[in-house]
């Protein structure tokens, strides 16, 4: 039985999920003679991550270390754990480098949200294209879809570009979801070739053109930080973790 991820049957416009509990996606009303096709997913039914999908980076990340001890696939969920081992704070972070790069779609994830301060979770996209300078973001844009310092009702968005230095550019939104903190949610992109729409639960959010958008394939990135923009991980009871049910991605294809 999935103690985290009860659900139920999954028909996508084109294209199925073959998983026995699953729930369907709310998926924005495609365009005329355009339907919504299912092109990559990981339902984390096995017992341990997926690598033809996913690798766990193992390194120094801000005040913590991400570390494949810290990562797991149990009851058909993904675990990103956050723990105290020796000197070192470790925490998790899977991405689909290498593996599965692409531009533009539908991207959704659903997600069950840490407990403690001192880090943050976080879905999104990235490719080394970011520090491009030069064309804006359209050759490159860091796109977090979520991120969760806080542990009330806010979420952040942000959209990075033109690399992370001195000619680094940014646009973001934080917006109040209520109810967020507890239980399952879904965090969604539809990542348009001339604008980014943000969704919660298949609800629009925040919706924005800024940096030309990315024209560039990007990897898939789910990770958890440790650092000051989430408090003070000392005073944290750990472990604690976040939990992810599933990823998918949508294509907009020709109707049949």
């Amino acid at each position: 039985m999935r103690r985290w991820c009860a659900l139920l049957p999954v028909v996508c416009l084109l294209g199925t999920v073959s998983r026995g509990a699953e729930i369907a996606d709310q998926l924005p009303e495609p365009p005329a003679a355009k339907a919504w096709k299912l092109v990559w997913n990981d339902e984390f039914d096995g017992t341990k991550l997926d690598e033809s999908k996913w690798e766990a980076p193992d390194g120094r990340r801000r005040d913590g270390w991400w570390s494949p001890e810290a990562v797991s696939v149990a009851d058909g969920c993904l675990s990103l754990s956050v723990l105290k081992k020796d000197d070192r704070y470790l925490d998790g972070c899977v991405r689909t480098r290498g593996k599965f790069e692409h531009a533009q779609g539908y991207y959704v994830a659903r997600i069950q949200l840490q407990e403690q301060l001192g880090h943050w979770s976080a879905f999104w996209l990235y490719n080394n294209s970011v520090g491009r300078i030069g064309n804006e973001g359209r050759d490159g844009t860091e796109i977090d879809i979520y991120e969760k310092p806080w542990l009330d009702d806010r979420v952040n968005y942000a959209l990075h570009w033109d690399g992370y230095g001195k000619e680094h550019k940014s646009e973001g939104k934080v917006v109040s979801l209520p109810g967020v903190m507890k239980g399952f949610h879904t965090y969604s992109l539809w990542w348009k070739n001339d604008e980014y729409v943000f969704y919660f639960d298949g609800k629009e959010t925040w919706r924005t053109k800024a940096g030309g958008v990315c024209q560039a394939p990007l990897y898939i990135k789910l990770s958890d930080e440790i650092g000051d923009w989430a408090g003070d991980i000392k005073k944290a009871k750990l472990p604690d973790r976040f939990v992810v049910d599933y990823v998918r991605v949508y294509d907009l294809v020709d109707k049949p």
